[in-house]
């Protein structure tokens, strides 16, 4: 077996590695948490790889194409916030954890999503651009949407958010980019490796937040566990299914589908401990799906290397 079917093999067992690797977060955390302060780091690596991947014609189809950025960020603001608040309802979560899972569904697409797209074999540029137009947008909107759902005033620094994904996202795609336009043959030897890199990065990061917060997982109990997990697998399913319903292109469908359901975990920690300190375990729900998206997500990437879209080749991955 050549060396690029032994680690494309590795990369198809990624449910498998972020699952093995959440229970060992949780069962031992120092095994991940040393990889706390590289976090931000290890991304940073990953959307470098991504962009290696990448063309600036890619991303001359997105602009040709705008009403898919457009309806993602639709989708991104009505389905997951309408989700959150419903699924709190359903599962009769306290209210600290019924605030915390609507802060998180109100939140932009995460880092993670462009992640998963990557290697998924899905649109990565459609997937970053969807991020970026997400995360500008979330000034405006994941305030406005708490708000009205929880009932209590949330304030979002747009320099934060701005700061953040330029630095995490932005720049490192950009650089990656720029190498696999000008020094191609530099390109071509690293990419067949970033799969295998992002994965092992992914693993650390998702073992770094469950260790960190291994106390408040375990105590939150299953009613969160099951609210989290239906709240991003229903945010797939109604992602996918309406973007397929309105634009009848499989791979964009794969894609918007995958950034709706995927929210800047992070960010929806920061708002519930700033906003709702006297609320004991409302950032329990946003730890939680930093991690459950990322392992939903580990499926999809498994399900969509087995079966391609047709056509795959139209949009560059």
């Amino acid at each position: 077996m050549g060396k690029s079917l032994i680690l494309n093999e590795i990369v198809n067992l990624f449910p498998v590695w972020i699952l093995l690797g959440s229970i060992l977060a949780l069962v031992h955390p120092p095994i991940f948490l040393w990889f706390k302060p590289y976090v931000a780091t290890g991304l940073m690596i990953i959307m470098l790889g991504m962009g290696l991947t990448l063309r600036l014609d890619d991303f001359r189809r997105v602009l040709k194409n705008p009403k898919y950025v457009g309806l993602a960020a639709l989708l991104q603001f009505s389905v997951m916030p309408l989700l959150g608040w419903g699924i709190g309802k359903l599962f009769g979560l306290e209210q600290a954890l019924a605030v915390g899972l609507i802060i998180v569904a109100c939140c932009p697409g995460g880092t993670a999503s462009n992640v998963i797209c990557y290697l998924a074999r899905v649109n990565v540029a459609l997937s970053v651009s969807m991020t970026a137009v997400s995360t500008l947008a979330a000034v405006m909107m994941t305030p406005i949407l708490s708000t009205f759902l929880i009932g209590d005033t949330i304030k979002v620094s747009a320099w934060s958010l701005f700061y953040g994904t330029a630095k995490v996202v932005l720049i490192p795609v950009i650089l990656g980019i720029l190498i696999s336009q000008y020094f191609p043959r530099i390109a071509k030897k690293i990419t067949p490796f970033s799969p295998l890199v992002a994965l092992i990065f992914i693993l650390l990061i998702i073992g770094a937040i469950m260790g960190e917060d291994r106390a408040l997982l375990l105590a939150s109990g299953l009613k969160l566990l099951g609210a989290v997990i239906t709240l991003h697998v229903l945010g797939f399913v109604l992602g996918y299914l309406l973007s397929k319903l309105l634009v009848k292109d499989e791979q964009v469908s794969r894609t918007v589908g995958i950034e709706v359901s995927m929210q800047n975990a992070g960010l929806g920690a920061v708002l519930a401990k700033d906003h709702f300190p006297t609320l004991i375990g409302a950032a329990a729900p946003c730890a939680l799906a930093g991690s459950v998206h990322n392992i939903v997500g580990s499926v999809l990437v498994w399900v969509f290397r087995k079966y391609p879209t047709k056509d795959g080749d139209s949009w560059k991955t």
